[in-house]
Parts: structure tokens; C-alpha cells; sequence
């Protein structure tokens, strides 16, 4: 009976062990086809969420070249650092090594992340445009959770000489001023992404697929000449600095094609280092900065005289005593010279005689040629925050507004503009549209000016440069040279200020067969000199006679001359 007993526990405690194992194994064949049908698509989206990640992969931003093909901006490969917090473990050594190499500080690292992983973040920047040979060093620390990102940085050869036209890029490759800002999309390109495959330690195992074709942006070729570029920077530089001026500015012109050859600017800034830059230096004063242009203006005067067909350049006016009375204001000449011909009152810039000779002229003449040439419009150079100037249409001329505007009053203007206008009258009165893009093709203008017109001012332009003239200091040695000198009391708050001027230059070579125009410009200079004629003349003069022969433009008048 005993041994029955034992048998019966025994068979019990058989079955009972048989039955456990088989519902164990029915629960994992019901929990492996729940797994494997029921939630497969959960369970491979949990999967795939932590191996499969979408990469993206910066565009490469164009070149900008000048028209040789010298590099102006160009990429570098750079890296950025990230970090997943969820993933980065802090061990004081690796940490201590990362933050040597970033240049931080290991507690702001650590700060860092106990904050993002507080917020629950998987991606945050550490640092970014990091050198490749740091993000090596970094790479090799084998720290879990830090990871590198390929970038591109932005390189400018040329730096401040070319700074101003340029302009430059932010952090994430966009541009912030200057042709990098016009033409943005046109260098940017578009942004790759793949999918890949990645490891626990966020290597990538496998590429799977693109989602989105990488494009790398336009390499952008401008009008600018590296040569003049620098050599009108040099030039006015030197010239801000002997007048102790606080900016200036100094454009030179293709009068065929229109292209701009050479724009700079004082002050200046350096577009690789932008730490520390006042952002006042960033403004392209050429195109941005108005100002009220002074005797530059009678060339334009001069020319509204003789389209009215009233004068010509030999007509003699009369400008004794050197001054004259126009409503309560009393207009003055510098020094009397008496009966003087038309040309003489431009060689001798003289406010008498061209307000007397203005003066006889329907009221809306001068407004109307000033209008067409250029005048109160942005050119179409497409300079990113370019200025129209000023130029007011006034319904009832009242004889003194329209006596001060014939010597460059009551007008505002860009040394661009100023440029502009003059390579108007040197193109046979054809005005063509201006380009920072080298052009392939020339032109077709528009003529506002008669050609006869023209080739009368050019003329009359010449004898500035000659004895007696105003702009003696920006003869050109074996070239001949027409231009204008200008000098303009500096307004502040609606009242000119004593001692403080505009000083200008505008000219134009060779005068016989024009191909350049060079405009400089100094604002408020506070040296011994400040007629235009004397601060800007003799950096036009530099600037004008490298660039003749930069571009081999041979001579048309002897040396002596």
C-alpha cells in the first residue's frame, strides 16, 4: 500500500512538471507569432528607430571668382561636433580631453548636457566648424554619444580688399551681405539626406538608400578685376589716411560693357575673422552712403545748356564781380576771373557763371537730363541694399533751388551713380545698364545724351586737367584725361557745416578713345587740403594709370603731356 502511494505522488509530480514545461513552450509559440505577426510592425519601427537614422549631407557653395577666374570665396571642408545626451557617458578624462581640444570648458559641457538630457534631446551642437585635424583628434577619443558632422566654411582670399563686394556667410553657410546675399540661391546648392544604418556606438554599418539627391551650388564669376580691385584700395587707403578722412570710396567702370572692374571702401572689415568687427564697416558706402555731389554736377549742367542749343562751348559769359545774388542768397566763386567761355567755367569750376548760364534755361531742363541719365534710381547692378539717392521733381522751380542744384546742391547721390553718369557722356550719350557679373556679350543702351553732346563735353572736360584747371593733380602720363572736380559742405541736420566737405573726382581715359571710368570719393577730410581736386585727384590719378595699364590700354598722348 505504501509503495502504491509513492508510485501515484510520483506519476502526479511527472505530469504536473510535463504540463508547466508544455504551457511554457505554448506561451513562447503564441508570444513568437505575436511577435511575429500581431505587433511586427511596432516591433521593427522600435528597431529602426534605434539603428536607422537620415543623414544629412551639406551642399558644397560655388566659387565666387573675379573675371579671370581668381578665387574671391571659396569652401573648406570643416566638421561639426554634436553630442546624443542620452548616449554620451561623462567619464572625467574623456571629458577633460574633449573640452582641451573644443577650446571650453568642462563644466559648460557638462552643464550642457545635463540640460538637453533634462529636455530629453538627442542632438545638440557642441561646436561647430571645428578644423579636420582637431575633429580627428576628437574622433579618435572613441567617446560614446559624440559625434562628427562634415561642413563647409567659407574662405575669402582677398579678405577686406574684396570684403565689401563679397561680403560673407553665417555659421550654416548662408549668405549675410554683399553678392554672398544677392545671389544666395544661386551659390547655395541643395542639401542631401540618406538613410543608413548605424551601430550602438553610432558608427554607420550600412548605407541604405538616398532620399534626396545631394546638388552642389553655382560657382558665380564677377566683373571685378583682382588686380584694380586691389590696387584702388590701395590707392584709397592711402588717400583716407593722408587726409585724415573718416571713409571714402572709389568705383572703376567698363564704358563699354558696364561691368564694375574694381569697387572698395574705407573703413573696411575682414570676412574671414568677423570677432570684433564693427558693424558699421559692413556697409558697401559706394552703393549704400548718399551724399551731395558739388561741382561733379556741372558736367551735367553744362550738357542741359548745350542741348538747349543757346550755347556753345566758346559762348562767353560774364562772371564779374564774382559773385551774384539769387533771391537772398549770395552765390560766390573762389577767385574772380571775369568773362570766361563755357569751358572755362567747368575748367575753372565756377558757381557764378554756370548759375547764370542754368538760369536762362526752362526750369525742367536740367531736372529732365539728370532724371535720364540716372539720377533718384538704383542702377541695375543689384547690389543688396543700394540707394536711389535723391532727386526731387519740384512742381514751381524756385530760382535758387535750381541755381544750387546746377553746382551739385539739393541733390543726392552714390559714388556708383556718379560713375555711372560720367561713363554716359564718355559712351556717346548711350547709357548701358551696369553689371558685378562679367558679361559676355555687350550691352545694347539706351542714349539719353546726343552724341555730338557728348563728344563736346568730353572735350570740355579735358581742360580741368589742364593749366589753371581745378583737377591739374590727376593728369595721367601719356594719356589724356577729361574729368570733374567736386567739393560740397557736408549737411548736418539741415545745416552745411564750415570745414567739413565731400572731395571728389570723377574722369574719364583715354579721353580720345574712353574705355575707363574712375570715381573717388572722401568723405569729411580734416587734412591741410580738402578741395576735390587736391584729396581725390592724385588717387585717381593711381588708380586710374594702373589700371590703363593693367588692361594694356595704350597711350594716346606723349608722356611730356
Amino acid at each position: 500500500m505504501k509503495q502504491q502511494s509513492i508510485i501515484t505522488f510520483s506519476s502526479w509530480r511527472f505530469y504536473l512538471v510535463g504540463f508547466v514545461i508544455l504551457a511554457i513552450v505554448a506561451g513562447l509559440v503564441v508570444r513568437i507569432i505575436e511577435l511575429a505577426v500581431t505587433e511586427r510592425h511596432f516591433l521593427q519601427g522600435q528597431g529602426d528607430a534605434r539603428s536607422l537614422r537620415v543623414l544629412n549631407e551639406s551642399a558644397f557653395r560655388g566659387m565666387i571668382t573675379d573675371r579671370n577666374g581668381y578665387p574671391l570665396a571659396i569652401s573648406a571642408s570643416v566638421f561639426s561636433i554634436w553630442i546624443n545626451p542620452e548616449e554620451f557617458v561623462i567619464n572625467p578624462s574623456s571629458l577633460n580631453n574633449l573640452a582641451t581640444l573644443l577650446g571650453m570648458k568642462s563644466k559648460d559641457i557638462q552643464m550642457m548636457l545635463e540640460r538637453n538630457k533634462t529636455r530629453k534631446r538627442e542632438f545638440v551642437y557642441l561646436k561647430r566648424q571645428i578644423p579636420p585635424p582637431v575633429a580627428k583628434q576628437i574622433k579618435s577619443l572613441k567617446i560614446p554619444g559624440v559625434y562628427l558632422q562634415q561642413d563647409y566654411k567659407r574662405f575669402y582670399p582677398e579678405g577686406e580688399v574684396a570684403g565689401h563686394v563679397i561680403g560673407f556667410t553665417n555659421i550654416d553657410d548662408q549668405g549675410q551681405e554683399g553678392l554672398e546675399l544677392a545671389y544666395n540661391d544661386w551659390l547655395s546648392g541643395v542639401s542631401g539626406k540618406r538613410m543608413v544604418i548605424k551601430d550602438r556606438t553610432g558608427r554607420v554599418v550600412d548605407n541604405l538608400r538616398e532620399l534626396k539627391e545631394e546638388k552642389p551650388g553655382h560657382d558665380l564669376v564677377l566683373s571685378i578685376n583682382r588686380q584694380i580691385q586691389y590696387l584702388a584700395y590701395r590707392e584709397l587707403l592711402d588717400a583716407v589716411k593722408k587726409n585724415l578722412a573718416p571713409s571714402g570710396s572709389a568705383v572703376v567702370l567698363d564704358i563699354k560693357t558696364g561691368e564694375i572692374l574694381a569697387m572698395v571702401n574705407q573703413p573696411s572689415f575682414n570676412p574671414n575673422n568677423m570677432r570684433g568687427q564693427k558693424k558699421d564697416n559692413f556697409r558697401n558706402r559706394a552703393v549704400t552712403d548718399i551724399f551731395e555731389p558739388g561741382s561733379t554736377m556741372k558736367t551735367f549742367s553744362m550738357a542741359t545748356a548745350l542741348e538747349s542749343g543757346k550755347y556753345t562751348p566758346e559762348t562767353m559769359v560774364d562772371t564779374t564781380p564774382g559773385w551774384i545774388h539769387v533771391g537772398n542768397h549770395t552765390i560766390h566763386d573762389e577767385h574772380l576771373k571775369g568773362l570766361i567761355s563755357l569751358t572755362q567755367i567747368l575748367q575753372f569750376s565756377s558757381n557764378v557763371g554756370m548759375t547764370k548760364v542754368i538760369l536762362t534755361l526752362p526750369p525742367d531742363r536740367l531736372w529732365n537730363l539728370l532724371h535720364r541719365i540716372g539720377f533718384g534710381e538704383v542702377t541695375e547692378a543689384g547690389f543688396p541694399g543700394e540707394q536711389a539717392g535723391k532727386l526731387v521733381n519740384r512742381p514751381v522751380w524756385k530760382p535758387l533751388a535750381l541755381a544750387t542744384l546746377s553746382f551739385g546742391y539739393g541733390i543726392s547721390v552714390t559714388a556708383l551713380q556718379l560713375a555711372h553718369a560720367y561713363a554716359t557722356i564718355a559712351n556717346d550719350g548711350i547709357k548701358v545698364p551696369l553689371s558685378l557679373i562679367r558679361v559676355e556679350n555687350p550691352p545694347v543702351g539706351v542714349r539719353v545724351v546726343d552724341e555730338k553732346i557728348a563728344h563736346q563735353m568730353l572735350e570740355m572736360l579735358q581742360s580741368v586737367l589742364q593749366k589753371g584747371g581745378t583737377g591739374q593733380a590727376a593728369r595721367v602720363p601719356g594719356y589724356t584725361v577729361a574729368g570733374k572736380t567736386g567739393t560740397a559742405w557736408i549737411s548736418v541736420n539741415k545745416s552745411y557745416q564750415k570745414h567739413r566737405y565731400t572731395s571728389s573726382f570723377v574722369g574719364i581715359a583715354p579721353a580720345t578713345h574712353p574705355r575707363l571710368v574712375v570715381a573717388v570719393v572722401i568723405h569729411d577730410p580734416q587734412g591741410k587740403q580738402f578741395y576735390g581736386g587736391d584729396v581725390s585727384g592724385p588717387a585717381f590719378q593711381k588708380i586710374m594709370e594702373g589700371s590703363l595699364r593693367f588692361l594694356n590700354i595704350p597711350p594716346d598722348a606723349p608722356v611730356s603731356q
